[in-house]
């Protein structure tokens, strides 16, 4: 598994070094590849070691580690504020409740402090970690530029501007943008949702009261609907997780798309990517169709995610390296 998952960030480095420019790699604010390669060599492949152990164990702690990624980015920029502990922390916002994978971090951070003490950030960590967990599901590596700060910084009540299940493609769109992602780095980060699970109650709404007008979602393909009930029952238990890819939740790979063109997105905001004109053809590059300009799903999840992964980032004398990364020093 090392070899192989080497090799795929070997390739996706040179794509991205011939595609975005070797300059894009530093992508400004102090970040760059390699940041650690004098003052702490190991920590990558400490990093990577420690996540391939708790998904050997565990094979859901990959999208819960993808996902906090997310959720850290999106609020006060990458500075690893999502994983503080406390009452009113970002940790305890309703979006937050159930991302999963703390226990990762922590390890991987109890292991790089003895290795090389108060040098690696959590926040880099976390990073790392979302990127070795994608690999770890069949997706692509990609070179993840390091050397952001911890942020001191962490309250529930930031965390309102993160995308939620609900949201139109124009509201997701303008949420994307103020974090400085376009229109294919919306679709292709959502294509994450390849790998992992939803609660049903946040997708129950869709099947029994969509709205005044409506029982049923209309952009659910009817013949997708009674496997989709049977998934989550009307009276059924809402905290039952149903794959947001059906038939691929533990592989990374572009059926997402597929299912979004067959009307069996999980998520509303997920199938809106279908149903709304300005992100369908962004779906269908990314399935290939036929007369369109194709994209690589692999190829551009990972140049956004190295895009995401430098939102707002702390580096030089801003922020702090923490010392545990549940709590500020």
């Amino acid at each position: 598994m090392e070899v192989h998952s080497l090799n795929k960030i070997s390739v996706i480095f040179s794509f991205l070094f011939f595609a975005m420019g070797a300059a894009t790699l530093a992508l400004g604010q102090g970040t760059r590849v390699g940041f650690y390669a004098a003052a702490c060599p190991r920590a990558e492949s400490i990093v990577q070691s420690t996540v391939r152990t708790h998904f050997q164990s565990d094979p859901k702690v990959a999208p819960g580690l993808l996902r906090m990624h997310f959720h850290d980015c999106f609020v006060q920029g990458c500075d690893g504020s999502i994983l503080i502990d406390g009452a009113g922390t970002e940790k305890t916002a309703p979006p937050n409740l159930l991302l999963r994978g703390y226990e990762v971090i922590d390890d991987a951070k109890s292991q790089l402090e003895q290795a090389c003490p108060g040098v690696v950030s959590c926040a880099d960590i976390l990073a790392l970690a979302a990127r070795d967990s994608v690999v770890l599901a069949g997706g692509p590596g990609w070179p993840v530029p390091t050397g952001r700060r911890d942020g001191r910084v962490s309250l529930a009540s930031d965390a309102t501007n993160l995308p939620g299940f609900r949201d139109s493609v124009d509201v997701q769109k303008q949420k994307f943008a103020a974090k400085g992602l376009d229109t294919q780095d919306l679709v292709a980060l959502v294509g994450g949702h390849t790998i992992g699970t939803v609660a049903c109650q946040f997708v129950q709404y869709r099947m029994y009261n969509f709205n005044s007008s409506v029982t049923v979602d209309p952009s659910i393909s009817p013949s997708f609907l009674s496997q989709f009930q049977s998934l989550c029952p009307a009276n059924g238990d809402a905290s039952k997780r149903v794959a947001l890819d059906t038939g691929s939740e533990n592989r990374f790979d572009n059926s997402f798309f597929g299912n979004l063109q067959s009307g069996r997105g999980i998520l509303e905001s997920d199938q809106m990517l279908w149903t709304d004109p300005s992100t369908r053809t962004l779906v269908q590059r990314f399935l290939g169709i036929r007369g369109l300009l194709g994209l690589t799903f692999s190829a551009e999840f990972a140049r956004s995610m190295v895009k995401m992964s430098n939102i707002g980032v702390k580096t030089g004398t801003d922020g702090e390296i923490r010392r545990v990364c549940s709590a500020i020093n």
